[in-house]
Parts: structure tokens; sequence; C-alpha cells
């Protein structure tokens, strides 16, 4: 009898251990996120009230099932957006679709031309806001997405790419020649400058090296054509819009110049969704600072690079190696990582520079008086930063995640240290906590550093990697 059922037990668990995975599916779907008019843009140190919608702003939904665990890949063309605001949406969308909260990855694209869905002047300093009604419409619309894109789902094929396309991402932080460098705004000199202008005579290098790699996953119909492309790109944006326009930036005109790329697009039912993430861009952007460019017209770099980008995806899908079955696995943390220390020192300029702003003649107080603010506020941050990262596990292929504007020598450590054969970062995911420099980077000084700029302590980029890789770990050894 015993020797039966030991014989039972061991057969049951090879059975058990030899099954097939259940069939892989995926659905993808877009949700309108498109403000009223009159909305505050916001990227710059002034928000204005935007007057013309020049393309439609969206979110871009990718869910994905294994029979087992579902994931959901969202991607907002926002600035950015508040942990609250990730917060109730991936909430809003376990209740509604049972995929678990933690398994909702929800992306800002940072265009520089969407209104603000990350709350009041405080909002960036405090870990739980009330949300205002767009940043409630957008998290309604997001559920509607994801709730789309299971509808959607069918049988699927999936595949990891990249391809380098250096052309487009320069540094933006340069080394200038002695006596070039201007004091920042706090009166003191920093070792780096943030943008010093195409085609300066006092340049001599960039402070560091950008990530020129596109890493995407792309999901088709077994055999056929393609649902979805999820795309992650390490270029701050682009910008280039006309007036108070509203616009997508490039990550939107990739989506559409990727689709239309595509046989049949325009009449294909369901549609596919082409999706750009921004990757860790914190210290590049579009700039060739070497070599100065012309101006160009409203939009027209933002196209030249979305088409750019896309003509080379998709000539790197078509050499793909598609697999029909992957298990899927999520992490989901929020660190315990400090607000920045704002010392007494810099307390005090804060108040000097707000009592002398009245006899400061001409726009000269402007910077100074928004780092007086802004010190302030960070002064009085919430108790907790709960700090929101994230990892996703689609087979071999490993997605980590920042709420920070990232540095590139971030996202290249996290390919290299990820034991999965083919790993990328996202940024700006689940909460907006400012830049995060690399303590390298905090020692040079520059704009990204300044507290208000920075909310973090120094060490937060090595505390978050560290973190990320505890989470690869547990998922690698499901």
């Amino acid at each position: 009898m015993r020797r039966f059922l030991f014989l039972f037990i061991t057969v049951t668990q090879l059975s058990a251990a030899d099954a097939p995975l259940a069939q892989f599916m995926a659905g993808a779907a877009t949700s309108n996120i498109t403000p009223e008019l009159g909305g505050e843009v916001v990227g710059g140190f002034s928000p204005y009230p935007c007057t013309h919608i020049h393309d439609e702003l969206h979110a871009r939904c990718l869910v994905l099932d294994d029979g087992k665990t579902k994931l959901a890949l969202v991607v907002c063309d926002l600035l950015g957006l508040h942990r609250s605001l990730s917060v109730q949406a991936r909430t809003l969308i376990e209740a509604e679709t049972g995929i678990p909260a933690a398994n909702v990855l929800i992306s800002g694209t940072h265009t520089h031309s969407a209104v603000n869905a990350l709350g009041g002047p405080t909002r960036g300093f405090f870990s739980d806001i009330e949300l205002t009604a767009y940043q409630k419409f957008v998290v309604r619309r997001i559920a509607d997405g994801v709730q789309r894109a299971i509808t959607l789902l069918r049988p699927a094929e999936f595949a990891f790419g990249s391809v380098d396309v250096p052309e487009h991402v320069h540094i933006r932080r340069w080394f200038l020649k002695e006596g070039a460098m201007p004091p920042n705004p706090f009166g003191k000199m920093d070792q780096v400058k943030m943008n010093p202008g195409a085609g300066n005579p006092a340049l001599l290098e960039p402070a560091g090296q950008p990530d020129p790699t596109v890493s995407f996953l792309a999901v088709r119909e077994p055999g056929g054509r393609l649902i979805s492309v999820y795309s992650a790109y390490s270029l701050h944006y682009v910008g280039g819009v006309k007036g108070a326009d509203v616009s997508a930036d490039y990550f939107g005109m990739y989506a559409e110049a990727l689709k239309r790329l595509q046989p049949n697009s325009a009449s294909d039912d369901p549609p596919f969704v082409a999706m750009m993430a921004n990757g860790t861009s914190g210290d590049a952007n579009n700039i060739n600072f070497r070599t100065p460019q012309p101006r160009k017209q409203p939009y027209e770099q933002m196209r030249y690079v979305a088409e750019d980008v896309a003509a080379k995806v998709n000539a790197a899908i078509a050499k793909l190696t598609w697999g029909t079955s992957a298990s899927l696995a999520a992490r989901y943390r929020e660190l315990d990582i400090q607000w920045r220390k704002m010392d007494q020192e810099l307390l005090n300029w804060a108040k000097e520079t707000e009592a002398k702003a009245p006899r400061i003649q001409g726009g000269k107080a402007d910077l100074p008086l928004a780092y007086a603010g802004r010190v302030q506020r960070l002064a009085q941050a919430s108790p907790e930063t709960k700090f929101p990262i994230q990892i996703l596990r689609i087979g071999s292929i490993c997605i980590g995640t920042s709420p920070c504007e990232t540095f590139a020598e971030t996202g290249r450590e996290f390919r290299k240290r990820s034991p999965f054969p083919h790993s990328f970062m996202v940024e700006l995911a689940n909460g907006y906590y400012g830049y995060m420099p690399t303590p390298r980077h905090f020692e040079l000084g520059g704009y990204e550093t300044w507290p208000g700029t920075n909310y973090l302590e120094p060490q937060a980029s090595v505390k978050m990697m560290d973190a990320l890789m505890k989470m690869v770990q547990e998922v690698k050894e499901e």
C-alpha cells in the first residue's frame, strides 16, 4: 500500500511538472485622456492654460495572461503621475477585473505638453493627496482601458527585441571650461551645467553616457498580425509644440507611426496598439550640443524622431524569434527611502531670498525665488515617501521601474546586473519623485541635483537598485 501511494504521488508530481503551460493570451486597447481646454500645461516653471489640442492624449494598455497570472502595462501621455493616482487606478483595476494591484504597471511618458496629473504645488513632497478632477478622470480612463484590453484577450505569441538608435539621445549635463560656469540659484558653483547651449564654445565633455537602446516586448496573433508593441527608449522628450498646444510629443507620434507601418492597419479590428514608455532619461535629451541644428517648425522634430525610431523598431520586429508560452510574475514594494534633508543654512537662504524678492528688479529673482519656495515645501514633506518600485517578468523578459526621472547609467546598471537575458527599466512609474541622480552626480551638482528638483536622499538610486535586484531574484526563483 505504501509503495502504491509513493508511486501515485511521484507520478502525479511528474505529470504536473511535465504539463504544458496554458495558452498565452494578450489584448491591447487605448483610452482617451485628453483634458478640457484651459487645463494647466506643466513641464516648465510657470504652468499656463492650454488653448488647443494638437493631438489627443491616451492611456495605452496591454494585458497579458499565462492562464494563472495576468499583468497589465499602461503608458499614459502625461508629464508624470502622482503616487495617489496610481494607487487609486490600480486599486480600481483590481476591484473591477481581478488583476492584483501589484501586477499593474502605470507610467507617464514625460511629454511636456500635457496638463497636470501631479496635483497642487506641494504634491511632490506628499505621498498621499486628494485627487483633482482631472486626476480622477485619468484614473477612470486607465481602468476602462485595462478592462477593454481584457475584453480583447486572445491567443498570442510574444518576443523580445531591441535596437540601438543613438542619433537622437544626447547627455545634457556638461563640464565647461574654467571660468565659464555660472552660479546656481543658491549662489554656489556646480561642476556641470544642464543644457549649456548648443555650440557653446566653453563645452568640454558630457558628464555621462546616454542609453541608446530601444527595448521592446512584441505580442502577435499566432503566426499573424501584431497585437501590441510595448517599447522603452531613454529619450527625455523632444518638444517643439506651437503656442499653448496639448500634444503627446514623440511618444504618441511613434505609436501612430509604428501603427501605420503595419499591413492593413487602417482596417484591422481590433486595432494594433503601439506604446512608448520612457526608459531612463533623467540626464539625456534630444539636443546635440556639439553640433547646433537649425530651428525647425513646430512638431517637425517630433515627427522626425518618432518616424525614424518606429522604422527601426519595425525592421527589428521582422527578425524576431517568437515564443508560444511564458509564465508571468510581478513584485511591488514601497521603500522607506528618505526625503532630502533641508539644513538650516539652506532654509535661512530660502527665507532671505523671499524677503528680498520685492526689491529685486526684472526677472533675475525668478529662479532663486522658485527654489526658495521648493526648499521650504520640501522641508515640510510627509513623514514617509512610500517610494514605489516594481518588477514584471514575462518569461525571460524582466522590466524594472523607478518613480523618478532616472539617470541613464542606472538603466544600464539594471540591464547589466539582472540575471534575465532581456531586461530594461521604465521610469516615471506609479508615482513622481523628482530627479534621481546617482551619488557620483550629486558630487558634480547641476540642475538635476538641486534641492527641490531632486526630492530624495543622495543614496536613493543605490537603495532602489539593491531592492530591485532582490525582487528580480524572487521572480526568477518562482
